[in-house]
């Protein structure tokens, strides 16, 4: 692989300038936002081919939000999971299970349930008293049934121990497309990255049983992370491919990510590239979809509407790109039309704060207001 992957124009990949960098807590609200924007903006066009997309619209395609789910800004069940995902992840930091892999499983798997339970489904495996311990069981949005993907719902359904791994060859991107909040978590937390990984990794695992459906999620919570903590793109994928190589069946998620590198550094167009990566539908493909179009990003925006104007699975591939490039600029760069109507705004807002912050460092803050 080369050092450092260019953008189609043959210019190397842009950096921030050090007077525009964002603090750590605008990448963190960013990165939640960025992803529920970018959800959101594809949301409406999910189940279009691009060439449906650019002929009802024109070109570049949708660049801003169209109502889908009767509203404007809806978010779908990529954003619902990912905010059950971070609660599950503030569970077992709770418990003292900031490093323990089971305890994360677990109170990943039960948050999971709840939100299960959000889709009218029953569980056996949540109580009373953790329904009563869920403030996002509260919000009315996050009980609207968003076209939530069949394998999410028949592996929570099947699952009879709290934490247990799905039992299916599925790979498709519902495991991925809700993990970055498992990034914020290990940064905040200054885990090794290989703790991240294993930790995406196993999360993706409670729905997904095939390894691109799983090993997915350890890259992109390990992309996440070192976004956040100030480093590159480019080096994240580059560590995230070295963790990757020391796992069973990482060939598929390996492949579509040196490929989605070496076509950000060719003249390719832009949605040509993208074709050639897939449709999103699948882990490896969303995955790779998503940091082609952060690669090649001029800023936040560019790399959300790249991202979601294509045949596919729109609204997943414009979240990871969302998460990535939220992670990477920061809460500023969302254009804040956008912001305006997104819905859920503030609970997603404050989920990032919340992901941002130790137990003792938010009691402190509560202590000052």
């Amino acid at each position: 692989m080369p050092e450092t992957p260019s953008h189609p124009t043959g210019q190397p990949a842009r950096s921030l300038d050090s007077a525009s960098v964002p603090d750590r807590l605008s990448r963190y609200r960013g990165c939640l936002l960025a992803g529920a924007c970018g959800d959101a903006l594809g949301a409406p066009v999910e189940f279009w081919r691009r060439s449906q997309i650019i002929a009802r619209l024109g070109e570049p395609g949708i660049t801003d939000y169209l109502k889908a789910y009767g509203r404007v800004g809806a978010i779908t069940d990529d954003t619902q999971m990912t905010l059950f995902t971070a609660e599950g992840l503030l569970a077992a930091e709770a418990l003292g299970a900031v490093r323990e892999v089971e305890g994360h499983r677990q109170a990943g798997a039960a948050a999971l349930q709840r939100w299960l339970v959000t889709q009218g489904g029953r569980s056996t495996l949540t109580d009373a008293a953790q329904a009563d311990a869920s403030a996002l069981l509260a919000e009315p949005a996050l009980h609207a049934q968003r076209a939530p993907g069949n394998t999410c719902l028949s592996a929570l359904r099947a699952m009879t121990v709290l934490g247990e791994r799905a039992v299916n060859d599925s790979k498709g991107c519902g495991g991925v497309m809700r993990v970055a909040p498992v990034g914020l978590f290990g940064a905040c937390h200054g885990l090794d990255p290989r703790e991240t990984f294993a930790l995406g990794k196993e999360l993706a695992w409670l729905t997904h049983g095939h390894p691109s459906g799983y090993l997915t999620g350890g890259v992109l919570a390990v992309l996440i992370q070192r976004l956040v903590e100030g480093s590159s793109l480019e080096e994240g994928v580059t560590l995230s491919l070295a963790l990757l190589a020391d796992e069973e069946g990482h060939q598929e998620t390996r492949d579509a990510l040196q490929q989605a590198w070496r076509l950000a550094g060719c003249p390719t167009p832009y949605p040509e590239a993208i074709a050639a990566l897939g449709e999103g539908w699948v882990a490896e493909e969303a995955l790779a979809i998503a940091v082609y179009c952060a690669l090649v990003s001029e800023d936040l925006r560019h790399g959300v509407v790249l991202a979601v104007n294509h045949d596919g699975d729109s609204d997943s591939t414009g979240a990871i790109a969302g998460n990535l490039l939220g992670a990477m600029h920061g809460e500023a760069a969302i254009p804040d039309p956008w912001l305006a109507t997104l819905e859920l705004r503030e609970t997603i807002a404050g989920i990032g704060e919340a992901l941002h912050f130790t137990p003792d460092a938010r009691a402190t803050a509560e202590l000052l207001r």
